[in-house]
C-alpha cells in the first residue's frame, strides 16, 4: 500500500465488476448484458452526431434526454436526472440523501454489492436487512430509525420483484426518509415505481439503459423524483462533473428511449428465453428463483456452485458465482440468446451426468 494514499483509501473495499474475459468461442452469461444489439435508431443517431460538433461541450442539462425520459412515464423534465450510468446516479444519491444523525442506511443482505461500497466511500453507516428464507424482501423489516432505504427491484442477484403495493407500504414506513428504488432490471417483467413519484416526495427511482436497451457500453443512467430530490442530485453532480454525458451518449440515449417498439420486441425475446431456460434448468434438478430480470438465480441440491462455475468455465461458459454466507450455493446466469441458453443446458447436462 502506498504511503501517498489518504487514510480513506486504505479503508476502501472496492466493488468487483463481472469478469470480461477474452476467451475463444465464449458464451458470456455473467454480467447481464443484452444478447441483442441496441436500437438501430440509437446507432444511427450516434453516427450522425459524430461530426465537427464534437468540438463543443455537451448540454450540461441534458434537456432533450430528460424530456424524452419524462414523457415515457408522464413526468416533466424537472423530475428527471441523468448521469454516467446508474452507478454514478446511485453514488450521487448516496452522497445527497443518506447522511442523517449517524443513522444507518438500510438495504438487503443479498443485493447489489455496490451499496456497501458507496457507504464506505462516503463514510455512511448501514445495516443489512436479511431476506427471508425464500430470498424475498420483507417490507415490514425496514421500519424504524434510519437514514434511508435502498431497494433493488427486481432484486439482484435474486431476480425477485416486489409489486407496487409493497413499494407503497415501504414508502409509508419511512415518510421522512428517501426510499431509493433501484430498477436496473424493471423492464423484464416488474412494475416500475416511477408512476408513484408524483404521490411520494420521498421516492427516488433509478434506472439504466444498460440492460433492456442494450447500451451498457454507452453508460447512461437516470432517476425519477420530485424536483426537490432532483435539485439535490444536480447540486452534487455540478460539484463533481457538470458534463457526465457526452454528445454521442445524449443523442443515442434519446433515440433509444424514443424507440419503444424496439424495446418491447427485445424485452419480449429475453423473457421468452428466460422461461425456456428456467424450464430446462428445473428439468435437470436445479432450483430456480422466480425472476423478473434478464438473469436467473439457481442452485443444485447435489452440486457445489463454485465447482459448477469452474467446470462451465473450462467449457468457455462464464456465469457469476458470488461468495458469501447466503450466496455461495447459488449461480447467477444471464439470459443469453436461445442458442447460448441451449449450449449452457447441454453442457450442464453433460457435467451432471459425468458426476453421477
Amino acid at each position: 500500500m502506498s504511503r501517498f494514499w489518504s487514510p480513506l483509501v486504505h479503508t476502501l473495499t472496492p466493488y468487483v465488476p463481472g469478469e470480461q474475459p477474452r476467451l475463444a468461442n465464449l458464451v458470456k452469461l455473467n454480467t447481464n448484458e443484452s444478447p441483442y444489439g441496441p436500437s438501430p435508431r440509437a446507432l444511427e443517431a450516434m453516427r450522425d452526431a459524430a461530426d465537427d460538433s464534437l468540438r463543443l461541450y455537451p448540454d450540461p442539462q441534458a434537456h432533450d434526454l430528460r424530456t424524452a425520459l419524462g414523457l415515457r412515464v408522464g413526468l416533466p423534465a424537472d423530475c428527471v436526472f441523468v448521469g454516467n450510468g446508474s452507478d454514478e446516479v446511485l453514488a450521487h444519491a448516496f452522497q445527497a440523501f443518506f447522511a442523517h444523525d449517524n443513522q444507518p442506511l438500510l438495504f438487503a443482505d443479498v443485493t447489489y454489492s455496490f451499496y456497501p461500497v458507496y457507504c464506505g466511500l462516503y463514510n455512511l453507516p448501514y445495516r443489512v436487512v436479511p431476506l427471508d428464507g425464500g430470498m424475498r424482501v420483507v417490507v415490514q423489516d425496514y421500519a424504524g430509525p434510519c437514514s434511508g432505504v435502498v431497494l433493488a427491484n427486481p432484486n439482484a442477484p435474486t431476480g425477485i420483484a416486489l409489486g407496487l403495493d409493497e413499494i407503497r407500504r415501504l414508502l409509508a414506513l419511512q415518510p421522512d426518509r428517501v426510499v431509493l428504488v433501484d430498477e436496473a432490471y424493471v423492464d423484464f417483467g416488474a412494475e416500475s415505481a416511477a408512476r408513484l413519484v408524483a404521490e411520494y416526495p420521498n421516492l427516488l427511482v433509478v434506472q439504466t439503459l444498460s440492460k433492456s436497451r442494450a447500451l451498457a457500453g454507452l453508460r447512461v443512467g437516470f432517476a425519477f423524483g420530485q424536483p426537490d430530490l432532483i435539485e439535490a442530485l444536480t447540486r452534487v453532480k455540478d460539484s463533481f462533473n457538470s458534463y457526465p454525458l457526452d454528445r454521442l451518449a445524449l443523442v443515442g440515449a434519446t433515440a433509444a428511449v424514443e424507440d419503444e417498439a424496439w424495446l418491447e420486441q427485445s424485452v419480449r425475446r429475453v423473457m421468452h428465453s428466460r422461461a425456456e431456460l428456467t424450464q430446462g434448468l428445473e428439468s435437470q434438478g436445479f432450483e430456480v428463483l422466480p425472476s423478473a430480470a434478464n438473469f436467473v438465480y439457481m442452485r443444485h441440491p447435489d452440486r457445489d456452485a463454485a465447482d459448477l462455475a469452474a467446470r462451465l468455465r473450462e467449457r468457455a461458459i462464464i456465469v457469476r458465482h458470488l461468495k458469501g454466507e447466503r450466496t455461495a450455493e447459488w449461480l447467477r446466469v444471464t439470459v443469453g440468446t436461445d442458442a447460448q441458453c441451449q449450449t449452457l443446458l447441454a453442457v450442464l447436462r453433460d457435467i451432471l451426468h459425468r458426476n453421477t
